[in-house]
């Protein structure tokens, strides 16, 4: 777990006891995974002061997962692709704007812009050389641990840090509009509102998270064996498209893809309603898993401790998950390992970069992940 300095935590959380925050600035700029498991955060910050306006600050590319949050008042970024003055005057715009930031992130430029947003600031800081300048921006800070606390838990000790009660939902909504989107697409396909289905997110960013596709095969034929839709998800991304329609060659014609056709909100509507789930690690399994659907996470190389998908009722200061277990259940959500003795390496796969293939994936065969969508569902 990370530490914090109780002296200074004490004397924050008494500040704010006193005098509630009016406006907060919560950074999170990093990957879109990143940003949805730090919505207990937000949540726990707009149930502390409900009379705050909270805003965000993430990458433009991830703004959308965010823009039904009922917690959040405003979801900015920093601009692209604008010249060095347009990017002066745009962080000058932030300057002691806020009464509380808050960095949910190590990194530089996060910790950055929490010294010129806010009146008050707290952030993270990794045990590391050249890291201790940061001490000096921020009024207080929570130790960095990259291996073995979850991102969740990370990202809520700084609300601990502000004397806080924990809030562990995230939170996530949709409107009428999303909803009846996604039914009519279903009605398109002819799918009947009573039939059960399941979501099969086959395509993370990087291929080292990468299940083998006779392995989506075999289990596709068994869910139509037990009379369960599969839906197929993904981004609009060329590459993801482009695999999911060569994948989608050697499923049955009753297989419907849905990949590039779905925001944030209706996903998280279609995953609501799933009978199942199953993916790798990637956001859409972090989503499944908060949504309460019964979710079957597939990894390989990745630190589940700190990564793995966060099962909706879960309230620990605790990851849910061990470090190696090749089947592990907490809650709505089993998480499979592939198997060696090197699992999980925390390495970009067997070659060590983000196209590199995983043995411990590329060997796990359809059989154990059947077995373990029965012990799942049963």
């Amino acid at each position: 777990m990370g530490s914090t300095h109780n002296s200074a935590k004490l004397k924050l959380a008494a500040k704010f006891k006193q005098h509630p925050p009016r406006r907060i600035l919560v950074i999170i700029t990093r990957r879109i995974g990143d940003v949805l498991l730090t919505t207990p955060l937000i949540h726990t910050l707009k149930t502390a002061w409900p009379e705050a306006k909270l805003d965000v600050l993430v990458l433009s590319g991830t703004r959308d997962i965010l823009s039904n949050h009922p917690d959040i008042h405003q979801t900015i970024s920093r601009p692209n692709n604008t010249s060095k003055l347009a990017s002066l005057k745009w962080m000058l715009a932030l300057w002691r704007k806020y009464d509380l930031a808050i960095s949910a992130l190590p990194s530089d430029r996060a910790t950055l812009y929490a010294w010129l947003a806010g009146k008050y600031r707290i952030g993270m800081i990794e045990d590391a050389p050249k890291q201790g300048w940061k001490k000096y921006l921020l009024h207080d800070w929570v130790a960095f641990d990259n291996i073995n606390t979850h991102t969740v838990n990370m990202a809520l000790q700084l609300a601990s840090h502000l004397g806080l009660a924990l809030q562990y939902e995230f939170n996530m909504r949709w409107t009428a509009h999303d909803s009846n989107l996604v039914d009519e697409l279903f009605a398109s396909h002819s799918i009947q509102p009573n039939q059960p289905y399941a979501v099969l997110h086959v395509y993370p960013k990087f291929s080292y998270k990468m299940w083998h596709p006779s392995g989506w095969k075999a289990l596709v034929d068994w869910l139509q064996q037990q009379n369960i839709q599969v839906v197929l998800t993904g981004s609009s991304d060329p590459s993801e498209m482009h695999y999911i329609q060569q994948l989608l060659e050697s499923l049955p014609p009753s297989t419907v893809n849905l990949a590039g056709e779905l925001n944030f909100a209706q996903m998280t509507y279609l995953l609501k309603k799933a009978a199942l789930y199953v993916g790798p690690d990637t956001v859409a399994t972090h989503l499944a898993a908060a949504m309460g659907t019964p979710t079957l996470a597939l990894f390989g190389p990745s630190n589940p401790v700190k990564w793995g998908p966060w099962p909706q009722n879960h309230r620990s200061e605790c990851s849910p998950w061990q470090m190696t277990a090749p089947s592990q259940k907490v809650g709505n959500v089993l998480l499979l390992q592939g198997l060696g003795d090197c699992v999980p390496c925390h390495l970009e796969g067997c070659e060590r970069h983000t196209n590199s293939r995983s043995r411990c994936l590329d060997e796990l065969p359809a059989s154990r992940v059947i077995t373990a969508i029965n012990s799942l569902l049963s």
